[in-house]
């Protein structure tokens, strides 16, 4: 929005900002509880956690909606500039990943439902998994905190956690994959993709990260 504006106009642009920080924030609030549900009916084997998940996705993908249609009417209706322009894009293109890490809770959890009545994990791997669904939680939690400060500086920690959940995806590869691996072909294959999700629910996460960043500061950071 131009310098030198009305006033009140200002205010009430500056208010409708905060507005959108709120929304995106509760869609990080909203990703981070349908992945921690699901990292909850993986470990329990429980079924119709899993299907709450998967009909909770819904939710996530009005509030996708809402944010979206906040953004366009700001870009619309106030002509945004510099820093204020930067935010309501940075808002379109994070709603877009944060419903993303939505899908890949709600896959999770149908996870079980495919596997169904076995788990969708062997005891072998549960401890892995579990570790992976701990640290996708606490980045999408980080983020429902980070989207509210106006500093940016926060993909930089977000993606060093990033980096031990490659290490924990890269091991799960390794055991799934390893001539010793008595759960045959299918299983394998269906960890593989389990995993994957975890993997990708985390780089959607370093992706919001790095956005709200040039947010604030006008550059992407670097990996």
């Amino acid at each position: 929005m131009a310098d030198g504006g009305d006033p009140g106009m200002r205010e009430e642009f500056h208010t409708q900002l905060s507005g959108l920080r709120e929304q995106l924030g509760e869609m990080c609030r909203l990703a981070a509880t349908a992945m921690r549900s699901a990292c909850e009916a993986v470990s329990r084997n429980d079924i119709d956690l899993a299907r709450r998940v998967v009909a909770a996705d819904a939710e996530l993908d009005r509030a996708r909606d809402r944010c979206d249609g906040t953004a366009q009417q700001l870009l619309a209706l106030q002509a945004p500039v510099a820093r204020d322009l930067r935010l309501v894009l940075t808002a379109v293109y994070c709603s877009d990943k944060i419903e993303r890490m939505g899908d890949l809770a709600a896959h999770i959890a149908d996870s079980v439902r495919l596997a169904h009545p076995e788990p969708a994990v062997p005891p072998e791997l549960a401890g892995a998994f579990d570790h992976l669904g701990r640290i996708a939680v606490e980045m999408a939690d980080r983020l429902t905190e980070l989207v509210s400060r106006t500093d940016g500086c926060c993909f930089a920690e977000l993606n060093e956690t990033d980096k031990t959940v490659d290490t924990l995806h890269a091991g799960v590869m390794a055991t799934i994959t390893d001539p010793a691996w008595s759960h045959g072909v299918p299983a394998a294959m269906s960890l593989a993709l389990l995993a994957r999700y975890y993997e990708r629910f985390a780089d959607q996460a370093v992706s919001v990260a790095k956005r709200l960043d040039f947010a604030v500061t006008g550059e992407i950071p670097a990996a």
